[in-house]
């Protein structure tokens, strides 16, 4: 668990610099996880931050076993939100995310270091720790933007003021939300580069939870595109 940690905690620290180029991110993120015996020591991680969401908003809990009772239903309601389509199987690694976007909210997105997405992804969203691979989906354009980097836990309503509710002023239409950072900005892909890589469904539809594999083939793909 210690590697991991001090992983995310670099990444966290080092959120403003620019040395570090992409391709050494990608070399960081492979070291990290094939040192964890079947990655379980990075589920642990994000599951860990599930646990710290559920304490935070649990209230005067009597006792440990109250406690526990919690976080395990909190966990199964992670795999309850969405679709089980929608979400990766139990034992898979979360390894990156896609969030998704128009032409409108993209430059607040930008703008604000901030990728959201609607409140049926608030668990799924809450996996997500800082160092965690990024990508951003234009669904005007139909391209894949990267590549972009946690700095923070995810959360909801990190910012409640972004892409701010007309009719309820307060309230953010995307709530399920995560900070980042732009770690380095590549030539968006088009849809028929990046979409084999990804698990589909329902069609058209693809997965935004993204396995470790899945993760590092898009960070080489994004490599390639860049030279």
């Amino acid at each position: 668990m210690s590697r991991i940690n001090n992983y995310t905690t670099s990444c966290t620290a080092t959120a403003a610099a620019t040395g570090s180029s992409l391709w050494q991110f990608g070399t960081e993120f492979r070291e990290v996880l094939a040192s964890v015996d079947g990655y379980q020591t990075w589920r642990a991680n994000a599951f860990e931050n599930q646990l710290r969401n559920v304490n935070k908003n649990s209230v005067n809990h009597e006792d440990d076993d109250d406690a526990a009772a919690a976080a395990a239903a909190a966990h199964d309601k992670w795999h309850k939100t969405l679709p089980p389509a929608e979400m990766l199987p139990r034992n898979e690694v979360l390894g990156g995310y896609i969030f998704v976007c128009n032409n409108e909210t993209m430059r607040e997105d930008l703008r604000r270091q901030l990728f959201g997405l609607p409140q049926k992804y608030k668990d799924s969203v809450r996996a997500i720790t800082p160092g965690l691979p990024l990508f951003l989906y234009n669904y005007t354009a139909h391209q894949l933007h990267g590549v972009y980097q946690a700095v923070s836990f995810g959360g909801s309503n990190i910012d409640p003021t972004a892409w701010e509710d007309r009719k309820c002023r307060g309230e953010s239409r995307f709530p399920a939300q995560v900070r980042i950072r732009i770690k380095k900005n590549c030539k968006p892909l088009e849809e028929d580069a990046f979409r084999p890589i990804l698990h589909h469904y329902d069609g058209p539809k693809f997965r935004l939870q993204l396995s470790v594999p899945e993760a590092l083939a898009l960070l080489d793909l994004f490599k390639e595109e860049d030279h």
